[in-house]
């Protein structure tokens, strides 16, 4: 009896080898999802970033506000981004307000990135629109937006994920992982990302309502 069991086990283990062997990963075609529009424009982009953008001096956030305004970014006023921002398509995104994309951010802008008002990003943290659907075997790009909300901070060396909302007033420790959404004023951090206490403002400091 222990024969046949043991048999059996080998020929199911045997089956299962060979259906996953049939499963493979082929990346021999992976068209691209991007027009050549889009490509020509990334190419453009890429150029005035090195030559006009990147090596501005860093106080000059209005001169780096129009350029990304050229190219169809959504800028608000007193806007800070930094020069050594590294924005993959600026039309897709918007920064509202007195917002910050502080040095070294990788804006990897796929899809829609959207900062609110107020909201800071910091230096080296990566806002990641993009992923790829690994259940279809070449693998094709996916993207969905990020949105950092009003008075959000996500603070430094900060990976936010396709898709993900951090909310009004939230903060992110540094070097976290936000794979999901995070609720309006809270702090969350960690690796992925959990609450760890809300977040409260006092009066201190204040200098009337922003």
């Amino acid at each position: 009896m222990g024969t046949i069991v043991g048999v059996r086990g080998a020929r199911s283990e045997h089956m299962a080898h060979k259906t996953v062997e049939h499963r493979v990963v082929n990346l021999s075609h992976c068209p691209s999802s991007h027009s050549f529009g889009n490509k020509l424009a990334r190419l453009l982009w890429r150029v005035v970033w090195r030559t006009l953008y990147r090596p501005s001096p860093r106080p000059f956030h209005a001169w780096r506000r129009a350029l990304l305004r050229l190219f169809g970014a959504k800028i608000g006023r007193g806007a800070h981004p930094y020069p050594s921002a590294d924005i993959w398509a600026p039309w897709n995104l918007e920064m509202g307000d007195y917002s910050c994309l502080s040095e070294e951010v990788d804006c990897y802008s796929v899809g829609q990135i959207r900062l609110g008002s107020h909201a800071t990003v910091s230096q080296y943290s990566f806002l990641c629109t993009a992923s790829h659907d690994y259940t279809l075997q070449n693998m094709p790009l996916t993207s969905s937006p990020i949105v950092i909300e009003r008075g959000a901070w996500v603070a430094a060396d900060v990976f936010v994920g396709p898709g993900v909302t951090v909310g009004e007033g939230s903060v992110v420790g540094a070097r976290s992982t936000v794979m999901r959404d995070v609720m309006p004023w809270v702090v969350v951090c960690g690796n992925p990302a959990r609450v760890i206490r809300s977040r409260t403002l006092n009066d201190e400091g204040s200098q009337g309502e922003v």
